[in-house]
């Protein structure tokens, strides 16, 4: 796998240079199109994205602060090995949040927020059929965002979102199998419509459920790939690096 992949959004000129290349290189760990354990170059991202190696090492820098990116001396900077405690703590997080909304769901549903709802639902599904995970996750995150909107509690989404970066790289671990892709739209489909039919004890324990996969996925990745996850290795080793 290439270290790096150039994509059509490169890193602009101007006062936004650093914050466009920290969300470049954020992306690309949480997407795993940067594996965990791999070494980062400060030049090699800089020609990467045409600017220098500044607002690089600032990304850098935030990315250490954040957890993803490990500096080890006298061996290099790399990105960091997923976090298994960071995993479960996030996924307590968002099954607290998610869940404890649902109830004000039901009163403020409109019939825009179906529309909404189901037409996330029909892009997902179209998005699976094409292969094209960066949209399936992407409505993934906004239909999940938009249920916490629909509640009233539009700020709760950011607080998630906050925790979850070690969570989403297990889950974008998981998702090209077409097996997992069919079962998480089916438990989307079953949420969306008993918040629509106003069922949410029916919502709540499909959500419940849904949520708590990512705890089956974790198992299983850490046997597949156990150089991805820091937590039970010893420390200091990297991928690569011993």
């Amino acid at each position: 796998m290439a270290m790096y992949r150039r994509g059509s959004n490169g890193a602009g000129r101007g006062s936004t240079v650093r914050a466009q290349v920290y969300g470049l290189i954020r992306e690309s760990i949480v997407s795993v199109t940067l594996l965990p354990g791999q070494a980062l170059s400060e030049n090699e991202l800089a020609g990467h994205y045409g600017v220098s190696r500044t607002p690089v090492r600032e990304a850098l820098i935030q990315l250490t602060d954040e957890g993803l990116v490990d500096v080890v001396p006298q061996r290099g900077t790399f990105v960091s090995r997923i976090s298994v405690r960071g995993v479960e703590e996030a996924q307590f997080i968002r099954e607290t949040l998610e869940r404890a909304s649902l109830p004000s769901v039901a009163g403020r549903v409109t019939g825009a927020d179906a529309v909404r709802l189901r037409g996330l639902l029909d892009e997902q599904r179209q998005a699976a059929a094409d292969g094209d995970l960066q949209t399936w996750f992407a409505c993934d995150e906004e239909l999940h965002r938009a249920l916490l909107e629909i509640a009233g509690h539009p700020r709760a989404w950011p607080v998630v979102q906050s925790a979850k970066a070690h969570m989403d790289r297990v889950r974008r671990l998981s998702l090209p199998g077409p097996r997992v892709l069919a079962d998480l739209i089916a438990q989307h489909t079953e949420i969306v419509e008993h918040v629509l039919c106003q069922d949410i004890r029916a919502a709540d324990k499909v959500l419940a459920r849904h949520l708590r996969l990512i705890h089956s996925h974790l198992g299983r990745l850490r046997e597949a790939n156990p150089d991805y996850f820091a937590d039970g290795e010893p420390d200091g080793e990297l991928m690569g690096v011993r």
